[in-house]
């Protein structure tokens, strides 16, 4: 799988088209897709380096192990924390502005104790190999939604020029 910082890099890319939406696709345009990655990554990140790494304990879990193996999360099966929800006000400025931001602090994942952890709310506790994996699927998933939206391109909208209401809750 690859890093996560190319990863980043590919959702640079897409800024340009941040406004882009397509219903068949997904509710929610380029840009809260973007922006839902960012927020996702920063507060993961935020988690780790509050944990006490005593306190993490490891337990199997079905779902994660099913995730991690096929390294896909199926789309529709969950709705995102609302702690990681845009809130439609972010500008291609803002999102530029973010994603350096979100570089700059996925290098702090290097100097995280190995058991700093966070609690996902399916997966359970997941230390910080487990997470950065968590990190790189979620990301792909929604470069995935990304590519579709703008792949689509005959159905899609720009959401400006549509006048569409832009509070999503669904990605």
């Amino acid at each position: 799988m690859r890093h996560l910082g190319n990863l980043l890099t590919e959702l640079e890319h897409k800024i340009p088209k941040q406004e882009l939406i397509n219903e068949a696709i997904s509710r929610s345009s380029v840009g809260w897709h973007i922006e839902h990655s960012l927020l996702t990554i920063n507060l993961i990140i935020d988690q780790l380096k509050r944990s006490n790494p005593n306190d993490y304990e490891w337990k199997f879990n079905l779902r994660k192990l099913f995730i991690f193996t096929i390294n896909k999360i199926p789309r529709g099966r969950a709705q995102s924390p609302n702690s990681v929800r845009p809130k439609n006000d972010f500008t291609t400025e803002t999102l530029k502005k973010h994603l350096e931001a979100v570089k700059e602090k996925i290098k702090e994942l290097q100097t995280l104790n190995p058991n700093a952890y966070f609690t996902h709310p399916f997966f359970g506790k997941l230390n910080l190999k487990p997470t950065i994996k968590f990190l790189k699927i979620h990301t792909k998933h929604h470069i995935d939604i990304v590519n579709d939206i703008i792949g689509r391109s005959s159905h899609t909208t720009n959401k400006t020029a549509a006048n569409n209401d832009t509070a999503r809750t669904k990605p």
